[in-house]
Order: structure tokens, then C-alpha cells, then sequence
């Protein structure tokens, strides 16, 4: 897959008819439905421990930044066709969230990634798309889908148990270790209708100390999905630069509208 095919894939999701998919991560961003996951009993009691959580770090969330690596499974050849991998951004300012995913490499396997640098900009109720080579930015305004786009953009990122519950139905599958982190795991249904029609469910593994993802799972209803993998996560740390929520963009650059 080519690199402006895989950024493109990454902003197209919320909005399909408009190229808005961000793989978040999203940046995102997203794709594939597991047939047979294995459910596990519920624990409401669990589950309210870990809802708790997420309201206790979505009260004090400034900012978070991790280093991720997304890998893209396809039904249709029942392989991982690409792994990208870089480092995302959030922060909080006011009522507003902004994130910066940097895609620094990119390949077919770990062993074959190369440097393939895109940038991914959410902010002002517009995601950006900018692929250095060809110098080019698309711009997608999302308008008054800003919400709904922050909803799925906050998952485990700031993200509040009651915004979470509101959205989905929600079940607790119970505590796996994931890269040496005890995690909660959760299964997202969402309510919306329409909203299935792009993710048929979410899993999400919540970092039980920090309440962050350490791990997450976007299935589309074609039978892909996306595996995005947390490290080096860095919760209300120092503070992160203006900088790295603008797209270093040249003179020549061309900005062209999605859709």
C-alpha cells in the first residue's frame, strides 16, 4: 500500500463520503470486524472501576503524547498489509481538543519499514492531511460533525466513562496484560446506527494506573481492522511546544479540499 493510500485511509472513517477516516490515531485511524471474539463474563463492578477511572483523568487531562504502531489487517488477503509506526499528541485547551499524529515510517512488516514521513492535524474543526512528498495538504473541515469526530478522536485519551457510556454500549471483558501494562479491556458497540455502518465495534485496553490506552481495535464491517499499539505514553507531562500542532508546510505547498 502507498503511502498517500494508507494517509488517506487514515483521515476517511467518521465521514466516508469525505475522505475522513482517521485510523486513530487517530489520527488516527479503524477497519475490520472480529467474527469470533471470545466474550468474556461481565463485571459491572469492574467495569464501574474502570469508567471511574477514565472520569478521574478526563477531570485533570492536559495533555498526553506516545510513541504508537498501527498495523492494518485486510479480510481480503487475511494478512497485516502495512504497519506505520511515529508518535501522536493531544492536548486539551479549554473545551477544545487538538492531536498531531506523525507517521515517521512505514512498511509491509516491522522488518521492512522505511522512512515514509505524513502528518495528520486536528484542530479548529478541521483535519489535515500533509504528505511531504508531493508537498501536499488536504483539508477536510468537518463542521457539524466537529463532536462527533472528537468523540471517537478522545477514546481512552482524555476521554470521560460517562461520555463513553453515552455513546456505546459497553462491556467489560475483563484484565489482560498488554506489553507488561495491566489493562481493562473493553468492548464498544455503538449506538449510533450510522455510526456502525463505519466501526462495528471498538476494543479499547485501558491502562488500570493511568487510565490512558495502552492498546486499541477498530473493526469496519468488511472484516479489517486496525491494531494501534501504545508505549512510551506520557500523561500532563511538560509541557508539549505550539509547534508541534502545526503542519510544517513549504511555500510550494498545495492545499487541496476533501471530498
Amino acid at each position: 500500500m502507498s503511502g498517500r493510500i494508507a494517509a488517506q485511509r487514515f483521515v476517511e472513517i467518521p465521514m466516508k463520503n469525505t475522505l475522513l477516516a482517521l485510523p486513530i490515531g487517530l489520527v488516527w485511524c479503524l477497519l475490520g470486524w472480529l467474527a469470533a471474539h471470545p466474550q468474556k463474563p461481565a463485571e459491572s463492578s469492574g467495569l464501574d472501576a474502570v469508567l471511574g477511572k477514565m472520569d478521574a483523568v478526563a477531570a485533570g487531562f492536559h495533555t498526553t503524547q506516545a510513541e504508537f504502531e498501527w498495523d492494518n489487517y485486510q479480510k481480503v488477503i487475511n494478512e497485516v498489509d502495512e504497519i506505520e509506526t511515529g508518535t501522536i499528541y493531544y492536548r486539551r485547551t479549554g473545551k477544545d481538543v487538538e492531536m498531531m499524529a506523525e507517521v515517521k515510517m512505514a512498511g509491509p512488516s516491522l522488518q521492512k519499514l522505511k522512512a515514509e514521513p505524513k502528518y495528520v492535524l486536528f484542530r479548529d474543526g478541521k483535519v489535515q492531511m500533509y504528505l511531504p512528498v508531493p508537498d501536499q495538504v488536504t483539508v477536510c473541515d468537518l463542521g457539524k460533525k466537529t463532536a462527533d469526530f472528537e468523540s471517537y478522536l478522545v477514546l481512552g485519551f482524555g476521554g470521560s466513562g460517562q461520555d463513553l457510556v453515552k455513546a456505546f454500549d459497553v462491556a467489560y471483558l475483563g484484565r489482560e496484560t498488554v506489553s507488561g501494562v495491566a489493562t481493562a479491556e473493553l468492548q464498544l458497540i455503538p449506538k449510533s446506527e450510522k455510526m456502525r455502518g463505519t466501526f462495528k465495534q471498538i476494543l479499547l485496553w485501558i491502562n488500570l494506573d493511568n487510565g490512558i490506552s495502552a492498546q486499541q481495535k477498530f473493526f469496519d464491517p468488511q472484516g479489517d481492522y486496525r491494531l494501534t499499539k501504545y508505549s512510551s505514553i506520557q500523561v500532563n507531562g511538560k509541557k508539549i511546544p505550539d509547534e508541534v500542532f502545526k503542519l510544517k508546510t513549504t511555500s510550494k505547498t498545495q492545499f487541496i479540499p476533501c471530498g
